[in-house]
């Protein structure tokens, strides 16, 4: 159980390690508002960014496999629930990455275009972008509507102290929120995210040098 649940814990700042530095060369380069034009001169960053994001989703799914034989023990429902989540959040991390595959191509072809032309690329971009941006949230209210079933067997079963999954419920709590809100286009800032990256540090650490309570990982 142990080996399975430290293999997740590595999984987890797998996938924030390679989020945060793929987000980071993407996002700059999505959010200008002229990011057709100038996607071209930096084909490497957003290659590299859009790898690094395809491996957050796969980190996600590897999670989600690891832990489901540990938390089934606790409460089969909950941790189908969560495995179900995760593999949906996996999926539309994974379709979002044709934005920047799309923008790409489009670059290429709008640098060539006729004025005209352009605008018209221009707009389908902007729409990319858009949807870009919208299958994150998703992906994010996926991730808290499951990862708050997750810290409730957590908190339920005692498999790490009890400290951790009280910080997760506030964490996904937050996101949820968060996300929702952008949906409407309400920007709530990065405070709501600031619980839920303690959890994703915090929660990996402990699976990793101190693994599950032995005691309730095998009762059941």
């Amino acid at each position: 159980m142990n080996g399975m649940a430290r293999g997740a814990g590595a999984l987890f700042l797998v996938s924030t390690a390679a989020y945060m530095i793929g987000s980071g060369l993407l996002n700059p380069v999505l959010e200008r508002s002229e990011a057709l034009g100038s996607i071209a001169g930096d084909r490497t960053s957003v290659i590299a960014g859009t790898l690094l994001e395809l491996i957050n989703a796969a980190a996600v799914l590897g999670i989600a496999m690891l832990l489901y034989p540990i938390l089934k023990k606790h409460h089969e429902a909950f941790a189908l629930g969560y495995f179900g989540s995760r593999l949906i959040e996996s999926a539309i991390l994974i379709v979002s990455l044709v934005v920047p595959v799309v923008l790409l191509a489009f670059g290429e072809q709008d640098a060539a275009a006729a004025a005209a032309d352009r605008s018209v690329y221009q707009g389908i971009a902007d729409f990319a972008v858009e949807a870009h941006n919208m299958l994150f949230q998703l992906a994010m209210i996926v991730l808290g509507l499951g990862s708050l079933l997750f810290c409730y067997i957590l908190y339920r079963s005692r498999l790490v102290p009890r400290f951790l999954p009280a910080v997760g419920f506030i964490g996904y709590a937050g996101l949820l929120t968060s996300s929702c809100l952008a949906l409407t286009g309400r920007d709530m800032g990065t405070a709501l995210f600031i619980p839920g990256a303690i959890f994703e540090i915090a929660l990996p650490l402990w699976l990793i040098f101190k693994g599950v309570n032995p005691r309730t990982a095998t009762a059941g």
